[in-house]
């Protein structure tokens, strides 16, 4: 990908994987930004890709997200990142915006769930899980228990039919069996989202949100994520036509370019 970039116009940008996933997922996309002039960090939050942290050590979205929020703490207060949440990556974007507004420029949701700053944090979890197609619960999607009975949390694993029918229906097959190989369980987060407040207008709200809406999602329909778009303030909206929920594997030139675009609007 060939795209002239100012020094000055370079960016940070922070990639957040989303359930099951993890850094491994933006291999096509780090190198595009990178060959535009970008600096890019890919993380592996808490339990997930490489990260060494076992599931039963993680309970909460501030666990899970640990990865994240050290980053943000350890960028200098003159600096500011972009961050691009997948999927359930908009909650740990979410987080990190709550904490640290002032270290961000814009916040990017890619086919994400993006809290409001009215319901409770799980109202898009919920929503989805409310409007999903008996068909999905036919599927092996495996929603599991761990830890004890004093401190039990439910955890979320993505099976091959899952992955194919749902998140990579357009991707290549070494991409899919990629993801077979290496997905992890994930913390499901409904019940400790449920338990918070709503994130803050003053920190969480105030800043710039942009969403890339992915037009062949199966998992996140084009209809609910233009539902989360309209419950809160978003600063721009692009669509990708033919991309599935994995729109990093299955249309990585088209969600660069999308990502430069709005860095450069919204920053």
């Amino acid at each position: 990908m060939d795209v002239a970039i100012n020094v000055k116009q370079r960016k940070h940008f922070v990639l957040v994987h989303g359930a099951c996933h993890g850094a491994w997922c933006w291999y096509k996309l780090k190198p595009l930004l990178e060959s535009a002039g970008q600096r890019v960090t890919a993380i592996d939050l808490s339990a997930a890709g490489i990260n060494p942290k076992r599931l039963d050590e993680v309970y909460t979205l501030e666990d899970y997200s640990s990865p994240l929020l050290e980053l943000m703490a350890s960028i200098p207060p003159a600096e500011k990142v972009v961050l691009v949440g997948h999927s359930y990556g908009g909650f740990n974007l979410a987080l990190a915006m709550e904490n640290y507004p002032e270290k961000i420029s814009t916040a990017i949701f890619v086919t994400a769930f993006m809290p409001d700053i009215l319901h409770p944090r799980s109202y898009p979890l919920e929503q989805c899980l409310a409007g999903q197609s008996p068909e999905m619960d036919s599927l092996d999607r495996e929603v599991s228990t761990y830890g004890t009975q004093e401190k039990a949390r439910k955890s979320l694993l993505f099976g091959p039919l899952y992955l194919s029918a749902r998140l990579y229906q357009l991707c290549s097959v070494e991409d899919l069996e990629l993801a077979k190989l290496l997905v992890r369980p994930t913390l499901h987060l409904l019940e400790d989202l449920a338990k918070e407040k709503p994130f803050s207008a003053e920190k969480y709200g105030s800043v710039k949100r942009a969403y890339i809406v992915c037009k062949e999602d199966k998992v996140l329909t084009s209809d609910f994520q233009r539902s989360l778009i309209e419950n809160i303030e978003v600063t721009e909206v692009k669509e990708i036509k033919d991309a599935d929920h994995m729109v990093m594997l299955s249309k990585p030139q088209e969600l660069c370019q999308n990502l430069l675009d709005i860095a450069e609007k919204c920053t």
